[in-house]
């Protein structure tokens, strides 16, 4: 009985260990977690497993090919190993784990790892070399050597090249080389290339919306859009501060939602909300009521002038007293005047126009005769083609051959005044001349009436003495 058990454990015993060089033989498969976007001078964390492996597992953080990162140990086995990695521009690159266990050696996925940069920052790259004395270094940008000249784009520090706020034209491909003199032979090597991506802040969202006709009813097009900024960006509409709509624009910085809209009702009040990684920002409110075309219409008209004081052109602007999205027509003597210049009809009888502000304006831009005559505006609302129009009074505008303008008007005036002037002051001094003339010539008759008693007497008063010293 005894020797019947003992051999039936040689079995069991031939199969663990045959069980035990075939799992010895089972190939290691690591499998690393961890970001592919980090924040220059930001902490991100790698994680290395490699699941049902003997202990203890050797793992090892690799960079690119095989710039070894970090090394750890799991000395239980199951248990994942964290790589903590302080984020510069030189993260930038593809990383991988190699997990050893067993005698067995297994590499895992790769995760592309980008750094993001925002505009403004200090960026500073380090030219790293493992041995070697008295190195000198040289930077490539896009493979172009940093030159003297481009040193207020970047600033050279021993090994470091150092970008104190970064812009967009910073973005692109870095590499160093370090480089000795030993007796006149030159030794150097070269780094890999880094890419670095420069984003830029987005800027205050704004909204704008218009109205479409579908069907008996009416649709409202709200549109959020940047100026500026690097996508992807998340857009959401909110109406009266609440989210009714979200989308996330990868290559574009604009996003377009729909609303219910009545024309004559006032829909709400809307606002548009971008977010990026690091912002958060609301738009001006604008209010989702649509007013219908209506009210009085009318027609000012304003004349142009050149540096010269020349009359150049007219420019003609239509008011409606009310609606929110307004159409306009434009009419000379009654003839509708054409949207676009493809109109050769038209063009015969006004050649020289030009439409302006979505049709408010129309400016004349050549005025000769054939631009005078009565001109009319009219609107009605741009989201129904059918609706009734609502027109402005006629207005005058009279072009002639010989035309003056306000500068020549006031100078002729002036002319004139001044002419009148000279002449008047001419009267005056001729008068004035004339009436001392006629003076003179009336003193020396009066002498000669006087008495001939008054005369022998030598009794004369001191006017006559007067009157003959100037006689004499």
């Amino acid at each position: 009985m005894k020797k019947h058990q003992g051999l039936d454990f040689w079995p069991i015993l031939a199969t663990a260990s045959l069980l035990i060089k075939i799992s010895g033989s089972i190939p290691l498969r690591p499998v690393l977690t961890g970001p592919d976007k980090a924040y220059l001078n930001s902490r991100v964390a790698f994680r290395c497993i490699a699941p049902d492996s003997p202990p203890p597992v050797t793992y090892e953080l690799l960079k690119d090919s095989d710039v070894l990162v970090g090394r750890d140990i799991d000395p239980i086995g199951g248990q994942s190993v964290a790589f903590f990695l302080k984020v510069s521009a030189a993260s930038d690159g593809s990383y991988h784990c190699r997990a050893t266990a067993g005698g067995n050696t297994g590499v895992s996925n790769s995760i592309q790892l980008s750094v993001v940069t925002y505009e403004g920052s200090r960026l500073v790259l380090s030219c790293d070399v493992q041995t070697g004395s008295h190195l000198s270094y040289t930077w490539l940008f896009n493979k172009k050597e940093v030159t003297s000249s481009a040193l207020a784009f970047f600033h050279l520090a021993g090994n470091k090249l150092v970008m104190e706020s970064v812009t967009p034209e910073h973005a692109g491909d870095y590499s160093c080389m370090a480089w000795s003199m030993v007796k006149d032979i030159r030794r150097f090597s070269g780094s890999q290339e880094v890419q670095v991506t420069i984003k830029v802040y987005v800027s205050k969202p704004r909204i704008s919306f218009f109205i479409f006709k579908e069907g008996d009813s009416y649709r409202g097009n709200v549109t959020c859009w940047s100026s500026r900024g690097s996508p992807p960006v998340n857009f959401s509409l909110l109406v009266d501060d609440k989210e009714v709509g979200s989308i996330t624009a990868t290559d574009s910085l604009a996003a377009w939602f729909q609303v219910a809209v009545v024309p004559g009702l006032d829909m709400g009040v809307a606002r548009c909300r971008v977010k990026s990684e690091l912002q958060e920002l609301i738009s001006e409110p604008v209010n989702l009521e649509v007013v219908p075309v209506g009210g009085d219409v009318k027609v000012e008209v304003e004349h142009l002038y050149t540096a010269e004081s020349k009359l150049a052109a007219a420019r003609l602007s239509c008011h409606v007293s009310r609606g929110t999205f307004p159409y306009f027509s434009w009419l000379l003597n009654d003839t509708i005047l054409p949207m676009s210049h493809e109109d050769s009809h038209i063009q015969t009888t006004l050649p020289h126009f030009a439409l302006a502000d979505q049709r408010r304006t129309l400016v004349l831009t050549k005025l000769s005769p054939e631009e005078s005559g009565y001109y009319r505006c009219r609107a009605r609302d741009q989201y129904d083609d059918s609706g009734p129009w609502v027109e402005s009074a006629a207005e005058l505008v009279q072009v002639t051959e010989v035309f003056l303008t306000t500068i020549e008007v006031i100078t002729v005036a002036f002319c004139c005044f001044l002419l009148l002037a000279l002449a008047a002051g001419s009267a005056c001094v001729y008068k004035m001349f004339d009436h001392n003339q006629a003076h003179a010539h009336i003193s020396p008759a009066k002498s000669e009436a006087l008495p001939l008693s008054e005369l022998t007497s030598g009794k004369l008063t001191d006017k006559s003495s007067t009157d003959c010293d100037v006689l004499n």
